[in-house]
């Protein structure tokens, strides 16, 4: 017997199934996902003026330099004001990206955000990506579903937090609220 008890294989190689958000070589395009590319469908955004973060997991040293959603089957319209931000394990607000106010949002359209400049992480561990939109009709996301917390120091997938947010992030994340639909987002 082993350390893997019966298993004489490479774990790494048995497991790979289980992360198909990646790239078939990592090594062409920096990109960390929050969910695997499979199982997605239309899922809810947060109420116009509503920040919804999502966690997202960097590695010591990741740069996240753009934050990527993608809509679902239903556009924004009348548009007022659309931020992406990351924020840190604690919730404090890191990078935010510009005002893209009233800038089209297509249905089945990804929508990248720069931030204003790069992060460095510089611990491992989850953070949190953002995205608050102002609108008549605030689009659906590319998502899935997710279950809330129940043991012990898990965090939730997605939350709701704010209201009224319009081009400048909140500081904080505060008074997080367990939102079910998980959207997907792509920092590169």
């Amino acid at each position: 017997m082993t350390v893997l008890g019966a298993y004489r294989g490479l774990v790494r190689d048995d497991l790979h199934y289980l992360n198909s958000a990646g790239r078939p070589d990592p090594s062409e395009v920096f990109h960390r996902a929050n969910l695997p590319r499979v199982g997605l469908d239309d899922v809810p955004a947060a109420a116009t003026g509503v920040m919804c973060s999502v966690a997202l997991f960097l590695h010591d040293g990741d740069t996240v330099s753009n934050l990527t959603f993608i809509s679902g089957a239903t556009a924004g319209a009348t548009l007022t004001a659309q931020i992406a931000a990351l924020y840190s394990p604690s919730g404090a607000l890191l990078v935010q990206s510009a005002d893209k106010t009233s800038e089209a949002w297509a249905a089945d359209t990804a929508k990248t955000f720069a931030m204003a400049s790069p992060y460095r992480a510089t611990k491992s561990g989850i953070y949190y990506a953002a995205l608050a939109v102002a609108a008549s009709t605030v689009p659906t996301l590319v998502g899935s579903v997710g279950a809330k917390p129940f043991l012990t120091g898990e965090g939730n997938l997605a939350q709701t937090s704010g209201s009224g947010i319009g081009a400048t992030a909140p500081a904080t994340i505060a008074t997080p609220a367990f939102k079910r639909a998980v959207p997907l987002v792509i920092a590169t």
